[in-house]
Parts: C-alpha cells; structure tokens; sequence
C-alpha cells in the first residue's frame, strides 16, 4: 500500500460521489419497476404543482410516454453494478493501493474518446468541462503510476 496522496483523495472523493449518486438511481429505478411509468410522471407533475400543458413538463410527458416497455429491474442492476464498482475504486484510492491505481487511469481513459465524440457532435460547456475534468484525472493518475514506477526501479 502506497501512501495516498491528497489528489488520490479527492479522485476518491469523485469516485465516491459517483458511486453514490449510481446507487441512489438504482434505488430509483427499483423502486419504478413493475410500475405504470406514464401514471407515474403524470402524479410527478401534479405534485409539482405543474401545469402539463406547459412547455417543459409537456416535454417529460412526452418522453415517458414515447419510452419503450424496458425492463427497469435490469437497469436498476446495471447501477446497482456500477456504484459498486465505483465505491470499490473510491475506497482503493483513499487507501493508496496500487491497483485501483491502474483501474482509475483506465476507467477513466476508457471514456475520453467517447467525450470527444460528444464535444464535436453536441458542443457545449458541459461537454468541455467534463472532458477536461476526466483527462485531468486520467493525466494525473498516469504521472502517479509514473513516479511510482520510477520509484521501484531506483530504490534507495
């Protein structure tokens, strides 16, 4: 176990948020299966105190209503799944130890050209500032893996 560094910890800290933010969609969506989606939105709506007829509940309206019948139990899964994961990495980073190391920098280097697709096709500031946040954190956990390795192959 390496000794964590403070940019470990708040990549941790991301991680973590992420997990969370996954775990709390996939109570969500395990909460909606089996559900009348469209009834659902529609009691959302109300309880908003919104008009249906208005533009932006119109637009949730319509979505959830063009939505096809998905099994939402497998997505509530797949989230379930992905906060796990997330939380694993986060809590490896905290702790320092190498191979959640090399999980960060490929997780988050296996999504760089996909951000670039979206910069390209969709332009906008979100797309940027979250493209530059990850290749941020994919650079950075290079140089640490980097330094380590230097580290290793010239012990004092």
């Amino acid at each position: 176990m390496a000794h964590t560094r403070p940019g470990l910890r708040l990549i941790a800290a991301m991680e973590a948020c992420k997990g969370l933010i996954s775990l709390v969609v996939a109570l969500g969506l395990h909460e909606l299966a089996g559900r009348n989606l469209q009834q659902v939105a529609e009691a959302l709506v109300s309880h908003a105190h919104l008009n249906p007829a208005s533009h932006l509940p119109g637009i949730f309206l319509h979505a959830v209503k063009s939505l096809p019948d998905i099994d939402l139990s497998l997505l509530a899964i797949g989230a379930l799944a992905y906060a796990v994961i997330r939380l694993i990495e986060a809590y490896g980073l905290w702790k320092g130890l190498l191979w959640t190391e090399w999980f960060a920098l490929a997780s988050g280097a296996i999504y760089l050209p996909f951000e670039v697709y979206e910069m390209l096709t969709r332009s906008s500031a979100l797309s940027a500032a979250v493209f530059v946040l990850n290749l941020l954190v994919v650079a950075y956990m290079a140089r640490v893996l980097l330094v380590q390795r230097g580290q290793a192959s010239h012990p004092r």
